[in-house]
């Protein structure tokens, strides 16, 4: 008895709704991102809020450049979290359906731009944490996606973000508000810019020979 091979999954086939498709493991990422977020608030409050000091970054020293990684892990409060969550999630969804992997390289050039941005332009001796500035990076980056890559429906992603958070982020960015640390959102902005030029997904060629390239000649027909 001879066996066939499985046909292939079709598109449809793939994207049924399991942890498998690109919604559930864009579901499953930042699932996972927010629950890592509240086990760390867990530790925070049951140390009476020592990693707020220890994860935070203090401008301009250079121990707490390591602190760029852990800071956006680590919130004052439960409140401060939670104005976090929603936007976190929501926008970290939209942005890792297309490609967990490039959204996963993504966060990590927000984090890092965006903590650098902290550490240079904050007061000095400031402790900044939270992840309000990831928050405002997804926010960029879904901005620039589709014009840096070209694509139709990422565009038209582009100009929902742009009607539906436009405003809430304006009002978000808190110049001159106290306890709130602007250098951080505009900072967040930054890094989303520069993630979506490195993560922007290279151009298929085309294969058309380019004006005064030369072919070979075929024999004559007889």
């Amino acid at each position: 008895m001879s066996t066939l091979p499985s046909p292939r999954p079709t598109p449809a086939q793939d994207d049924d709704g399991s942890l498998a498709s690109p919604l559930g493991r864009a579901a499953a990422l930042n699932v996972g991102f927010l629950a890592i977020l509240w086990i760390v608030e867990l530790v925070n409050a049951a140390t009476g809020r020592e990693l707020t000091q220890a994860g935070g970054i203090v401008a301009r020293d250079a121990g707490s450049l390591v602190n760029i990684v852990t800071a956006p892990f680590v919130h004052g409060n439960t409140e401060h979290l939670m104005g976090n969550a929603l936007p976190l999630f929501s926008l970290g969804l939209i942005a890792a359906i297309p490609s967990p992997r490039r959204f996963l390289l993504m966060t990590v050039v927000v984090i890092v731009v965006g903590g650098l941005g902290i550490w240079l332009t904050s007061p000095v001796g400031t402790v900044t944490i939270g992840a309000s500035g990831v928050v405002f990076g997804y926010f960029s980056y879904l901005l620039l996606r589709g014009l840096v890559d070209r694509r139709p429906a990422d565009v038209l992603v582009s100009v929902g973000i742009a009607i539906a958070y436009g405003s809430y982020m304006w009002s978000a960015v808190g110049i001159g508000a106290t306890g709130v640390s602007w250098q951080g959102h505009v900072s967040g902005l930054i890094g989303g810019v520069v993630a979506a030029i490195v993560v922007r997904t290279p151009r298929k060629k085309t294969g058309l020979v380019a004006s005064g390239d030369s072919l070979p000649r075929l024999p004559p027909a007889v």
